[in-house]
């Protein structure tokens, strides 16, 4: 099979054009058909070096989506059955600490898979190794992090890529133009639909299982008892390493209303958040559903629910077509448009099915987030999933778990990066680090 063949299939797989007709105007697929794809490397000597650090599921998903384009030469996890099983799988060196991998002078790139709570750690020690990253969403634990990790990014010079996919799908990106482009008049509000999170518990400590070190996956957070459930695929469910689906699908689908909005470099000015379930005592802890409301300074409401309740967003939700399960809704004086995975509609046809000008707004255009990461590799040009983007976006979801936790409404400075008048709020920025994992560890 020919590279050019191969990818033109990638990009039509990405597109979903087994549906096209129902999803994405003709004229829209032509021209992004048309758009320049990163070619496949001629060899396996063309493919940089990359190194996997976090071998779980998602960690290996993003390894096979890159092989094309990379050879992966070393993987690490702190579970060895992860470890071992990557290994196998891309014929790649083990390793348990993955500082010993950035010390490898011929790995040139690190994908990122870890869980949340230790990716920032991980970033910064490779960018101070001068490697360039794929980094697995949400981009940090906290605003703190973000912030000193936008910054170590542009004092490296390296690429870092979020994996915030849906950037490089045409669904989303279309949906975007027609908002900025004013396809729906003013844009007064946006709605994001999340999945519930799991609720469950009382849980109950467990031996650390052989092969898992335990302290070191638990890293800057506090030290607990191993408990099955804090580990692995449900670690999302805690505060301590993440933010439920908050800032899980929350970090995809904000994203996506900060690219639209345009506020790749901003943010709300207001927060206000509530969960709408009292979770199990002995269980998980991230609220596993809850409402928040965002205010910007140019009046846009932004409402991100992961419910239907009885508090006037359930209304929001029930307005129009396809909005009862997870996406972005974007509302205007002149009519709507709505967007998920395969899924793009707009209140009137001419809003999707009219071609843009020549004078109209575009933005970046990726058919591929694994193939434009490397791209920007060889070219060093900014990815389309850039730290700041993901930086930002992922603060939209921190905002509301900071005022979930602390129980009332906050006001936002999106330009200093904290909260107006509140001391008390800007203590959750950041967190304390148990050590030895603080920044001055890496």
């Amino acid at each position: 099979m020919s590279s050019q063949y191969s990818s033109r299939r990638r990009l039509l797989k990405a597109l979903g054009v087994g549906s096209v007709a129902a999803t994405l105007p003709n004229w829209f697929v032509e021209e992004t058909l048309d758009a320049q794809q990163t070619p496949e490397p001629k060899s396996a000597n063309d493919k940089p070096s990359v190194a996997l650090i976090g071998c779980g599921g998602r960690g290996q998903s993003d390894a096979r989506e890159a092989s094309p384009f990379c050879n992966i030469v070393a993987v690490c996890d702190v579970d060895d059955r992860h470890a071992q099983a990557a290994a196998q799988a891309f014929n790649a060196k083990p390793y348990k600490d993955f500082r010993k991998v950035l010390e490898r002078d011929d790995i040139h790139a690190i994908i990122t898979g870890t869980p949340d709570h230790w990716h920032t750690l991980v970033n910064l020690a490779a960018l101070k190794a001068g490697k360039d990253i794929y980094s697995e969403k949400p981009l940090t634990l906290t605003i703190d992090e973000g912030k000193r990790l936008v910054e170590a990014v542009k004092k490296s010079g390296r690429i870092l890529q979020v994996g915030s996919q849906q950037r490089s799908d045409g669904h989303f990106r279309l949906a975007c133009e027609v908002v900025r482009n004013g396809r729906i008049g003013k844009l007064r509000e946006v709605t994001v639909i999340l999945p519930q999170g799991a609720r469950g518990g009382p849980f109950r400590s467990r031996p650390v299982p052989e092969g898992l070190d335990w302290d070191m996956w638990l890293g800057q957070t506090p030290k607990l008892d191993y408990v099955e459930q804090r580990c692995h695929a449900t670690f999302r469910y805690w505060w301590e390493y993440s933010g439920s689906t908050l800032t899980d699908w929350g970090a995809h689908h904000n994203d996506i209303a900060l690219w639209g909005m345009g506020m790749d470099h901003s943010g709300p000015i207001s927060v206000c958040g509530k969960p709408a379930v009292e979770m199990v005592p002995g269980g998980y802890t991230a609220y596993s559903e809850f409402h928040v409301e965002y205010t910007y300074a140019n009046g846009v409401q932004h409402h991100c629910i992961s419910t239907m309740d009885d508090t006037g967003f359930g209304a929001v939700v029930r307005r129009g077509p396809g909005t009862l399960h997870n996406g972005v809704r974007f509302d205007g004086s002149e009519g709507w448009v709505w967007v998920t995975r395969g899924e793009l509609r707009a209140s009137k046809p001419d809003i999707l099915e009219d071609p843009f000008d020549s004078k109209a707004e575009r933005l970046y255009v990726s058919n591929d987030h694994k193939a434009n990461f490397f791209d920007c590799i060889r070219s060093r040009k900014e990815p389309i999933a850039p730290a700041e983007a993901g930086h930002r976006s992922i603060s939209v979801c921190h905002l509301g778990v900071i005022s979930m936790r602390i129980g009332r409404p906050l006001w936002w400075n999106p330009d200093r990066e904290h909260f107006v008048n509140d001391p008390d709020a800007n203590r959750w920025l950041s967190r304390p680090q148990r050590s030895p994992w603080t920044y001055d560890a890496i």
